[in-house]
């Protein structure tokens, strides 16, 4: 059966998944990449949006205003998530955000921030920014957009936004961490089966 969040999501939401999961948004996702955490972290700016009980999406969409003034969503792709690392801890603990959505798996930090504030990080897949747009009823409105079309705060109304795999949960658990120990692991005698085919290579 499919597993659908809505926002506002709550901890109990959240304490079923596992990294691995797959579940899908309906409700308000807000894309918010680097330059907003920035903004909030170092510069002590209140985002313009609660995100208590949210969704974030690490993404800089390509969007176009229509005649009347509202806007509408061409593209939505995620951006690599590990660029807001640094921030991501911090921005949970001042947000209270509950899910945040990128490309790619997350530190430490994050998975530090996820277990002491019950919230989750999730991958979509790269590569699907038109499908994702589709996925987007409506933007709602736009904040902060000084910060130019990537960087601005775009309060998106989607339906079923997915597919999102669970890569870190509430728990302590990272997928993308686990893999890595995991093919580490199973690195060394392929590497050295390999050297003992290629010694002849000067």
């Amino acid at each position: 059966m499919k597993k659908i969040l809505t926002t506002p999501i709550k901890d109990e939401d959240l304490a079923a998944l596992n990294v691995g999961d797959v579940v899908y948004l309906t409700g308000r996702l807000v894309t918010c990449r680097d330059v907003a955490h920035r903004r909030l972290i170092e510069l002590k700016r209140e985002l313009p949006v609660d995100l208590r009980g949210g969704a974030i999406f690490h993404a800089g969409p390509i969007v176009r205003k229509k005649d009347d003034g509202s806007f509408e969503m061409v593209s939505i792709g995620p951006t690599t998530s590990m660029r807001m690392e640094k921030f991501e801890k911090q921005f949970i603990e001042e947000t209270g955000v509950k899910l945040i959505v990128g490309k790619g798996g997350m530190g430490p930090e994050t998975t530090a921030g996820c277990l002491e504030n019950k919230a989750v990080h999730a991958v979509f897949p790269g590569g699907c920014a038109v499908l994702a747009a589709t996925k987007v009823e409506e933007i709602e409105r736009a904040e902060w957009q000084d910060l130019g079309m990537p960087e601005t705060l775009w309060v998106n109304r989607v339906r079923e936004f997915g597919p999102l795999i669970i890569s870190i949960d509430t728990k302590g658990n990272n997928l993308f961490e686990q893999n890595k120990a995991r093919f580490n692991d199973k690195k060394g005698p392929v590497i050295e089966k390999i050297c003992s085919q290629v010694r002849f290579i000067k």
